[in-house]
């Protein structure tokens, strides 16, 4: 049996759910009393959707039928009243996306009570939102042909702050176990009064979708009373005629008006136009089967969501319900990112929609700051918004939105990485920066490995410009390996000649080449990867053990413990530790500190803060010297016979090995000492020379 609109529209207003919210008072008629609560506008559950209707344009101006009955604000709803109004919106333009709202739901209530079989006037009439301003008057209407409102409704949804007409429709119908009606926009219930932050007085013509009823004026200027008036010719809907305050007079302009529509409106599900012209041209793309959107129309959106003129590189369109409902559409730009998107201070590019209403353009906390160079749109109905639908709330859900859409992120780029390898890195070589500063300044591990997997870099064993990534490393790793290594160096050339990586080139063991400043830094941050430790060559180095090296050619071990001594008699506290190695083939020496990359990191930041010595006492520097090289053999046989040579030897030998590890700010320093050992050596042979020169005999 179908049951009467009449019946079903009393059950909608008068829900079994308390709503801990004001009510306004009638001298003639009381509505239900309900006690406010001191935490109401903190409290999410208490505070939900808005009013129910709105009308299009009257053809004939209404007439006034009854007396109006003045109806007064009780103190503590006048005190709420002046802080939504006043308090609650960071913005006044909002009010426009707040009524606009409120009549988008009043015509879905209609469209689903069309489509459940409820008797209701004019049930084929074509629903539409108009909106007219007129400068001379400084008035902004906004009417729609919705389901339209009762007596008794203006004075349940409008003469009480933060009761939902929308809240209590969408319970009503889930309790009767219908179809959801999930277009439904409204959830506190103090949209409507955001208008008072620009009106001196507020009209509302309203008359119900519900065979038989009558039409009504709401009228209030919003400072403790309104007046309800039975009103003749009119029409199903509702109508809200805003008159304006002389300071608030732009938005009687059409322009302005149309502007803060497709800011914040331009997706909602029916027809919005201002002064007979449709505004809303745009589809919410993002909602639409992706089978259905080309790419032109994706590159139209694009360009409207970001602001740009050029084309999406790569497009992701993702729709699920578990664990969250998410509907977003995100592009990754066709350009290469410029100065300021580089910077981490600037915006998000994702924009924050719930049921194609805008809530925030730039919406901070839906992706890390690292994936700021995505732009689109996110639509989610299960966002916990706060009362003015502004400012996210903080709290798990967010959390867990955000890990849902980064983690899909991640796995899309992926995707490409396998599927399209030559478009990937492209993408890698524009925005790969990004990547990595996600590793440096993500706090999860499984994120940062996630991140890892998409990070390129060029492999000791493969051609020049060749690059390789970080699970294609781990599958060419030799049988019992368990780090993988890498080399931080300018260039290719460097980094083959580099003293650290002799000993892994003699070993046969792939090395990653890192080329950027920050990529060590990177690496050090990932620690781990697939369980193995990303571990530099140098921190290789540094780990072998301190025994004597007996092997052809090298110094006896007596005299390399001798000559180790006396160098870290000679160079003092520039050293913590000397000792021979056996990983070097060509070069007499290198320098290890137990974390290279944060050393070299700290020399560049902050070395000039700091004075020469107090440099070597933060570093701790290993000296590590080469038994078998030539010039360290030289040393120990002249480290008695000519200490002042051999100890400007060794200091330049430790300078030069402090200029290979990346850890001298300034190589000029070194001038002064080259020079005087330049001097030394000339000084050395000529005084040889002399000394063999045969001397010269006289004839007789």
């Amino acid at each position: 049996m179908v049951v009467r609109a009449a019946s079903y529209l009393s059950r909608v207003a008068n829900t079994g759910v308390r709503v801990v919210a004001p009510t306004f008072r009638s001298t003639v008629e009381v509505a239900r009393p309900i006690r406010i609560s001191a935490n109401l506008l903190q409290s999410r559950q208490n505070l939900q959707p808005r009013w129910v209707g709105c009308s299009r344009c009257f053809s004939t101006e209404p007439a006034t039928k009854g007396e109006p009955v003045e109806h007064e604000f009780q103190a503590e709803t006048r005190m709420l009243l002046d802080i939504v109004a006043k308090s609650l919106y960071s913005e006044k333009e909002v009010f426009i996306r707040e009524l606009i709202s409120n009549a988008s739901d009043a015509i879905e209530k209609f469209r689903y009570l069309s489509m459940t079989g409820e008797t209701l006037d004019e049930a084929d009439r074509q629903t539409v939102i108009n909106i007219s301003t007129d400068k001379a008057f400084k008035t902004l209407t906004i009417q729609d042909n919705g389901i339209g409102m009762t007596k008794d409704e203006l004075i349940s949804n409008l003469g009480t702050i933060a009761r939902s007409g929308s809240k209590a429709f969408m319970q009503n119908v889930k309790e009767t176990g219908k179809v959801e009606a999930k277009d439904i926009i409204g959830q506190f219930g103090v949209g409507f009064y955001s208008a008072f932050m620009v009106a001196s007085k507020i009209e509302v013509f309203s008359k119900s979708s519900v065979p038989g009823s009558t039409g009504f004026l709401w009228t209030s200027d919003g400072t403790g009373k309104y007046t309800i008036q039975e009103m003749e010719d009119v029409e199903v809907g509702t109508k809200i005629v805003i008159h304006l305050k002389p300071e608030d007079s732009e938005f009687s302009d059409e322009n302005t008006v149309k502007d803060v529509i497709k800011k914040y409106s331009n997706f909602v599900g029916s027809d919005v136009s201002v002064n007979g012209s449709k505004t809303n041209q745009l589809k919410p793309v993002w909602l639409l089967d992706p089978k259905e959107v080309d790419e032109e129309l994706h590159n139209d959106f694009y360009r409207y969501v970001s602001n740009a003129f050029d084309k999406p590189r790569f497009r992701l369109h993702y729709r699920t319900d578990a664990p969250m409902d998410i509907r977003a559409l995100l592009y990754i730009p066709e350009s290469r990112p410029g100065m300021f998107e580089t910077s981490r201070e600037a915006d998000s590019g994702v924009a924050l929609y719930c049921r194609k209403i805008l809530i925030k353009s730039r919406a901070e906390n839906l992706l890390p700051k690292w994936l700021r160079f995505v732009k689109g749109v996110v639509d989610s109905e299960d966002i916990p918004l706060n009362l003015s639908r502004e400012l996210l709330q903080d709290s798990s859900l967010i959390r867990k939105l955000r890990t849902v859409l980064t983690n899909r992120i991640l796995r899309y780029l992926q995707e490409r990485a396998r599927k399209e390898k030559k478009s990937f890195l492209e993408f890698y070589r524009d925005y790969g920066f990004f990547l990595k500063e996600g590793i440096v300044t993500s706090t999860e591990k499984l994120e940062k490995e996630e991140i890892g997997k998409l990070l390129r870099f060029e492999c000791s064993s493969l051609p020049a410009g060749e690059t390789i990534s970080l699970p294609e490393y781990c599958d060419k790793m030799k049988a019992g390996q368990r780090d993988i290594f890498y080399l931080s160096a300018p260039s290719r050339q460097l980094a083959e000649s580099s003293p650290y990586y002799e000993n892994l080139r003699k070993r046969d063991l792939d090395v990653l080449f890192c080329y950027e400043s920050y990529d060590e830094l990177v690496l050090m941050q990932l620690m781990e990867f697939d369980k193995k430790k990303v571990t530099s060559v140098e921190k290789e180095m540094r780990q072998d053990s301190d025994e004597a090296i007996d092997t052809e050619g090298s110094l006896p071990v007596k005299d390399q413990s001798e000559l180790s001594d006396w160098i870290k008699s000679t160079l003092g506290q520039k050293v913590a530790k000397v000792r021979a190695t056996g990983k070097l083939d060509s070069h007499p020496c290198v320098v290890t500190v137990e974390e290279m990359a944060a050393a070299r990191h700290f020399i560049k930041t902050q070395g000039s803060n700091f004075s020469e010595e107090q440099r070597y006492t933060i570093l701790q520097p290993q000296f590590e010297i080469n038994p078998a090289h030539p010039l360290i053999k030289k040393i120990a046989q002249l480290k008695t016979k000519e200490p002042k040579l051999s100890i400007a030897l060794t200091e330049q030998l430790f300078a030069n090995a402090m200029v290979s590890a990346g850890l001298v700010d300034d190589p000029r320093t070194m001038l002064n000492n080259i020079n005087e050992l330049l001097t030394m050596v000339l000084e050395r042979n000529t005084t040889s020379s002399e000394s063999t020169q045969p001397s010269e005999s006289s004839d007789n």
